[in-house]
């Protein structure tokens, strides 16, 4: 199953992605199941009877909607560093033996086809193309062996980083949560679509269509099963939290010279059997 949150007009709306076409309701029509966030709280087998009814949906045209990411407040964005070994030797940093856990905020999320923005206090705006879980149940102590049980979906992440404002402190939060900087979506992707995990899938950054991130999700030092139950030990996941798994080699901040996102630049991410996230970059608009 494969959904799309949405914007038409000033109505938002939820669809789905079937055989390349978009079917959908807005939130005004007598079809609208609710939200991709309603869905996951109302438990299992809610996914499927809004799917079933979304297949007799009319026909979207995708030029006349706005994307929104697939959740647009999770409880939880919870974003992983370092957890991909030749990231990690492009960065500062030795490889941690303990996941690199730390917090994105809602405030920073947009849709597919959104601006990026660059702050005005930073010409440093960095790419990071990654893979996002999102937690259908809930839980504590999850174990290793269950915790895929766990997954609703996934979805494509570019977890744009603004590089001097994240080294400012030891703790990189303030650097990875600038307004209108996590570009998420464009669909979700139910579990049951793909490798257990979500591990062996190819995942490419292009920066103007050039190539600037190859890796696969294979290579992460810490799996997605790994990752909840590590995580679990100390956070309650609930529905609809979103875990940001890391990004491969390649980062802007790493070259020499370095590359950073300007204006006008054009930055997609393709994930393996969940699609393409494509975002331009703008400049934060000057104060009213």
């Amino acid at each position: 199953m494969r959904f799309v949150q949405f914007e038409e007009g000033s109505l938002k709306g939820l669809g789905i992605e079937q055989a390349g076409m978009l079917r959908g309701f807005n939130e005004n029509e007598a079809g609208y199941p609710g939200s991709l966030h309603d869905l996951l709280m109302a438990g299992e087998g809610a996914l499927k009877a809004a799917h079933d009814r979304l297949s007799d949906a009319r026909l979207l045209d995708p030029s006349n909607i706005r994307f929104l990411p697939p959740l647009e407040r999770p409880g939880k964005i919870v974003c992983v560093g370092l957890n991909y070994a030749d990231h990690t030797k492009e960065s500062p940093y030795e490889q941690p033996s303990y996941p690199t856990f730390f917090p994105r905020f809602a405030t920073s999320l947009i849709g597919h086809g959104q601006p990026i923005l660059r702050p005005r206090v930073s010409e440093q705006l960095d790419f990071e193309g990654e893979l996002a879980v999102v937690i259908g149940t809930g839980g504590r102590h999850i174990t290793r062996e269950r915790a895929l049980e766990h997954v609703a979906g996934y979805a494509i992440f570019n977890e744009a980083s603004i590089r001097d404002y994240q080294f400012k402190s030891p703790q990189w939060t303030i650097g990875k949560n600038f307004d209108a900087t996590g570009a998420f979506g464009p669909t979700f992707v139910s579990a049951d679509e793909l490798p257990a995990g979500a591990s062996g899938l190819n995942l490419v950054t292009r920066l103007n269509g050039a190539v600037v991130q190859q890796g696969n999700t294979a290579d992460m030092v810490f799996g997605v099963a790994e990752l909840i139950a590590i995580l679990s030990e100390a956070v309650t996941l609930e529905p609809g939290d979103v875990i940001v798994t890391g990004t491969p080699a390649g980062i802007g901040w790493a070259r020499r010279p370095p590359l950073f996102m300007q204006p006008g630049d054009l930055c997609t991410v393709e994930i393996e059997g969940l699609g393409t996230l494509s975002n331009l970059i703008a400049d934060e608009p000057p104060a009213a």
